[in-house]
């Protein structure tokens, strides 16, 4: 197949050396150092998945016949970023990205393109320009327009050591992610990997009161939280339990997944490449439903506070400091 990945940074590179390796014709697009290194000297995948150095094409603009478009962008970058794609409309596309808005951005930008939408739970990194390295071997969950999945799925299934799967319920499982993504926010603002923050007691605490908000965030607004990877019907039961403590077992069990190998999560990934941050597109999408829904969200609301803050200031927080912060905030749930 002719594939193009717009925005191949971690986990759209991830994706391009996986489809490359698999022997499909791949071209990306990058900005900066990242696409030069990728135009010179290819796109290096390392960890997990095994080594590859996939000699993808650099383009700064796409052109018909293509296959299928792979937009892998942030939430905030992709109406920009898919003005190189406008003579492609009516190609399938698959949006893989954190948080939810993207989906709505591919449909206006490219309105004869079917659409799938594709939930990664796996883990990569972008070491380096030109260097992307899988630390978490999850699995990738699909659904969305049937047209687009049934081009995007084999696709998938040919490159992806992990499994793939369709849900029946894309919505209830960008919500699933949108709670597993809660992860995001604070290695965010103190600089720790997932796995330092669960590992103390006062910043799991608040990592899990930002899940609980989400779960109840989806439950007052009639959104079914659908099991992926890790997280499902349990889990969530876990959280909205009285008992917060159980709660703590879903982030737990989060980081024990992600084995030894410290993760950044992607929010702290832009913050160490000077980028803006996918905060609004997270926690801010459920400050947000939580004010429709009526369901007081101060934790998010302080995560997005203070993510925006580290991005304009540069200096990140101690636990202590966000611990204090968030007893400072209003409206505590």
């Amino acid at each position: 197949m002719r594939i193009a990945v717009l925005g191949a940074g971690a986990v759209g590179g991830t994706l391009a050396a996986l489809l490359h390796r698999a022997g499909h014709d791949v071209v990306v697009t990058a900005r900066g150092e990242h696409g030069a290194a990728m135009a010179r000297d290819g796109l290096l995948l390392t960890g997990g998945w095994g080594d590859h150095r996939a000699r993808v094409r650099v383009v700064d603009a796409l052109v018909a016949p293509l296959d299928l478009l792979v937009v892998t962008t942030k939430v905030h970058d992709t109406a920009a970023a898919l003005e190189a794609a406008a003579r492609i409309d009516g190609t399938p596309a698959l949006v893989v990205q954190n948080g939810l808005g993207g989906e709505a951005a591919v449909r206006d930008a490219l309105p004869h393109s079917p659409v799938a939408i594709g939930l990664a739970l796996f883990a990569a990194s972008l070491l380096e320009p030109g260097h992307v390295d899988v630390t978490g071997q999850n699995p990738l969950v699909l659904g969305g327009d049937p047209a687009a999945v049934a081009v995007a799925l084999p696709a998938l299934r040919s490159a992806l050591p992990a499994e793939v799967t369709v849900a029946d319920d894309i919505v209830g499982a960008q919500w699933t992610k949108l709670l597993v993504n809660q992860v995001n926010a604070l290695p965010a603002v103190t600089g720790l990997s997932v796995q330092e923050v669960v590992a103390h007691d006062g910043l799991r605490a608040v990592l899990t009161r930002g899940m609980r908000e989400t779960a109840a965030v989806a439950r007052a607004t009639g959104r079914h939280l659908a099991r992926i990877g890790a997280v499902g019907p349990d889990e969530v039961a876990l959280l909205l339990s009285d008992d917060p403590a159980a709660g703590e077992a879903v982030p737990r069990a989060l980081a024990a997944r992600m084995g030894d190998v410290p993760n950044p999560a992607s929010t702290l990934q832009s913050i160490r490449r000077g980028r803006a941050t996918e905060i609004d597109a997270l926690n801010g999408v459920v400050v947000a439903a939580g004010a429709e829904g009526g369901v007081a969200t101060p934790v998010n609301a302080l995560m997005v506070e203070l993510v925006h803050e580290v991005e304009r200031t540069g200096e990140f927080l101690d636990p202590a400091a966000v611990l204090a912060r968030l007893s400072a905030s209003p409206a505590q749930d």
